[in-house]
């Protein structure tokens, strides 16, 4: 498999893997799917009827996820 570390649209295979290995975040092909269908997930472009993922998207929506860095788990959690 092409490193997904270089290839600038991914599909969801390669989605679930780039998080990862980009930023340790576990997320199923097939949870992305479901999230794809009911939202909240990364946003996605159409190649015909392939979903691909930009890697800028995918970052972003990874930073959101993870939220602040917290020095103490009485810290407030933030939710906007």
């Amino acid at each position: 498999m092409t490193d997904v570390l270089e290839k600038p649209r991914l599909r969801r295979k390669e989605a679930s893997a780039y998080l990862l290995q980009r930023h340790g975040v576990t997320m199923a092909t097939r949870t992305l799917a479901k999230l794809a269908c009911i939202g909240g997930g990364p946003a996605f472009r159409r190649d015909g009827r392939i979903p691909v993922y930009d890697r800028t998207e995918l970052d972003r929506w990874a930073l959101a996820r993870l939220g602040e860095p917290m020095s103490s788990t009485s810290e407030e959690v933030a939710h906007g």
